[in-house]
Order: structure tokens, then C-alpha cells, then sequence
């Protein structure tokens, strides 16, 4: 059994709660804290928790806690991981990391120095589809990646901190960009290095400081480029969509507002649909096991199993820093309308890598453009001359 001290009772926390004390059945929360009295006993009583606190060096330092969880607003961050080193507990964290790629890199060189295990809870590279997309990915199915794009949207977060800039540190960019640049980063490859960012944001809805749309690309070493689209303005639910084209192939994912299960009602006995879901009559769209599908099941065995093992897990604080310093870039783009640098200073994957060739011989003379079947039953190529760079079509009977 692994035990666990949950710093936060809300919105992530209680998601979070329900997938530890509920998948492997042999995981408990023996400490919560909250900055809240009544929120701290009301979990503490939700979760049969023995141990509740307003203070978060209390619910950290406690002998019988195995490793640490973070569901807090962006800005404690990295006071709750600071007294994770000092009292040598493991430690996981929610997404984003830190506030920006200074705080989370901090975080990561404080870990490593404390010699603790740290994870990075990144729920959405953890998702059955995306599992399986990835895996694809990885035996070749697609070929050479080449585009690789990520999209999350919604109305908007639960909590108020999150609309609060200092607290949350960005908007919707930081919210949800965070598990698009993973995401698209897992497909292209975490070893393959970022070099810089174009991004376009704005604030088009809400009454924030902080931007609530934007689009941004992502350009890596090897010519491959991750595209991300965020909103805290989009209307009708969660949306939460992947595609990956590859030289060989391509990946569609609709991870949740169409799941295969649609249901009409008046409203009638109407409760709960699913997280962001707007209405609760008409058409909607229920989610049949929302924290399968959201990828905290497969997320915490990971964690769990690395910790018990010794081993790193598949997220870990360096992703987060990552992450931190691709979307730093983003938010320099957006107000220079430049392509702007994504500043690594610790980088631990390839480096120097070249663009893939994408040329295809045919024979000595040729390159392959194009290889088609008509409708009328012969093969079509159309070739380039490897000289004259002329362009020419062959009928094969």
C-alpha cells in the first residue's frame, strides 16, 4: 500500500482521491491539508482521511506518509515541494509545474539534489487512446512524424485562483497548453529538442488579465512541428482532440466530448454529465468512466509502481520543466509576433539532430512524389527527375 499526503481538497484533489483510494484498491490518503478548516474536515470525512491539517509542513512531515501530492494553486507550487526536500518525501505533482520555466527549474534541481522521487502528473499521456496512439507511434505505424496537434477547450476552470494572474501565472496557455505541448512532445519524441515558438493569444471573452484563447506552433530540431489550440471561451463541454500525421500514416482522437455515448433528456432527474459539461438537457454527451478517460487510473499505477520499484515514472519533474520553457516561449511570441527561442538550460535529450530526408527513390534517375490507384484500375506514379527537377506521371498497366 502506498500512503498518501493530498495537499489540496479541491476541485483536482477530490478527482485525484477518487482514482488512488479506487484503482488498485490497496492505496489510501492517511493526510490532507487545505488552506480551509472546513474544507479539510469535509474531505477528511468524504475519503475516510485519519489525518487532517491547515498547516502543510504538518500533512508533509508525518512518519507514516510514503509520497506526497499537489493538487494547489500554481503560486504554492513550490513552497509544498521545498518542504517535500527538506523532510525527504517523494513528491507528485499537478500540472503545469511551476509558474514559468525559472520556478519549475528550481523545483527540478531541488529534487535531484534531495535525492527524492518526483512525478509529474501529466493525466493526459496517460489516457487509454493516447496509450495505444502512442504506442503506434512508436512501432512505426505512421511513419516519420511530421505534425503533431493537441487542442483543449472549454468555458473556463473551476477555481478562482486560476483567474487570478499572480496566483496562476498565465492563462489558459499555462491551464491547458501544458497538456497540449506533452502531448504533442510524447508523439514527436521527448528526446527530440523544441527550438522555438510562435504563438498568438489574446483575451477575446473573459474580464481577466491573462489571455482565454490561443494558437500556437511548436517547431522541433528534426523539422517536425506540434500545434497547440487552447481556449477558456469555447461553449458546449470539454473538448479534447489529437491528431498526428506521419510520413506512413494518421492518428484522429476525440478523447471526450464524443465518446460513443449520447443521451437526450428533458432535464428530468438531471444531474451530473461530465467535467465542464454545460447543460444537463438536450443532447449530451456522458462520459462512461470519466477518470479512466482522463488518464488519472493509469497515471497514479505508474507513479505508484515507479516509486515501488525504485524507477523513474514516465513523467517526471524534468517534463514539467520542459514544458515550463516551451510555453515561456509562447507567451514572448505572443506579444513580440516573433518566432521566439525556447530556452533549455538543462537538456537532456539528442542534440544536433538533422532533418529526416524525406526523399523516396524510385530508380537511379527518380524520386517518388506520389503512388495512386485510379478508378480505372492502373497504378499511377507521379516522379521528379533527380537533374532536371522535372515532374513527370507513369502509368502502370
Amino acid at each position: 500500500m502506498t500512503r498518501i499526503a493530498m495537499l489540496g481538497s479541491g476541485f483536482i484533489g477530490r478527482f485525484y482521491a477518487d482514482s488512488i483510494q479506487g484503482y488498485r484498491s490497496q492505496d489510501k490518503v492517511v493526510s490532507i491539508y487545505s488552506r480551509r478548516e472546513e474544507s479539510a474536515r469535509k474531505f477528511a470525512e468524504d475519503y475516510a482521511v485519519p489525518f487532517w491539517t491547515t498547516t502543510m509542513e504538518e500533512a508533509i512531515a508525518r512518519p507514516e506518509v510514503d509520497i506526497v501530492c499537489i493538487s494547489l494553486p500554481n503560486n504554492l507550487h513550490e513552497e509544498a515541494v521545498m518542504l517535500c526536500c527538506k523532510h525527504k518525501k517523494a513528491v507528485m505533482t499537478t500540472k503545469p509545474l511551476g509558474r514559468n520555466a525559472a520556478e519549475a527549474k528550481r523545483m527540478l534541481e531541488a529534487v535531484e539534489a534531495a535525492g527524492i522521487f518526483n512525478g509529474y502528473l501529466e493525466d493526459l499521456v496517460y489516457t487509454p487512446k493516447f496509450i495505444k496512439a502512442e504506442q503506434s507511434v512508436r512501432n512505426g505505424a505512421l511513419g516519420r512524424i511530421l505534425w503533431a496537434k493537441s487542442r483543449e477547450t472549454h468555458p473556463g476552470p473551476h477555481s478562482d485562483w486560476f483567474w487570478d494572474l499572480e496566483q496562476a501565472g498565465g492563462g489558459c496557455i499555462l491551464d491547458l497548453g501544458c497538456h497540449c505541448v506533452e502531448i504533442t512532445r510524447s508523439y514527436i519524441g521527448k528526446d527530440i529538442k523544441p527550438v522555438e515558438v510562435m504563438c498568438w493569444a489574446d483575451t477575446q471573452v473573459k474580464p481577466i488579465e491573462a489571455e482565454d484563447h490561443a494558437i500556437g506552433l511548436v517547431k522541433y530540431e528534426n523539422g517536425a512541428i506540434g500545434q497547440f489550440e487552447v481556449s477558456w471561451t469555447f461553449r458546449g463541454g470539454l473538448d479534447l482532440r489529437d491528431e498526428v500525421m506521419g510520413s506512413e500514416g494518421t492518428i484522429w482522437i476525440n478523447s471526450f466530448l464524443r465518446t460513443g455515448f449520447d443521451m437526450f433528456t428533458t432535464g428530468k432527474g438531471g444531474d451530473y454529465v461530465a467535467e465542464k459539461a454545460e447543460s444537463n438537457t438536450g443532447w449530451l454527451f456522458p462520459v462512461g468512466d470519466e477518470l479512466n478517460e482522463l488518464g488519472y487510473n493509469h497515471m497514479f499505477m505508474d507513479m505508484f509502481n515507479a516509486l515501488e520499484k525504485g524507477e523513474a515514472p514516465k513523467e517526471t519533474f524534468y517534463d514539467g520543466y520542459v514544458v515550463n520553457a516551451v510555453l515561456d516561449a509562447a507567451y514572448r511570441s505572443a506579444k513580440s509576433k516573433l518566432w521566439e527561442p525556447v530556452n533549455l538550460e538543462v537538456w537532456r535529450g539528442r542534440e544536433g539532430v538533422g532533418k529526416d530526408s524525406h526523399l523516396i527513390e524510385w530508380d537511379a534517375d527518380h524520386y517518388l512524389v506520389k503512388e495512386e490507384m485510379t478508378h480505372y484500375g492502373a497504378k499511377k506514379l507521379i516522379l521528379k527527375h533527380k537533374v532536371s527537377g522535372a515532374f513527370i506521371q507513369k502509368v502502370l498497366e
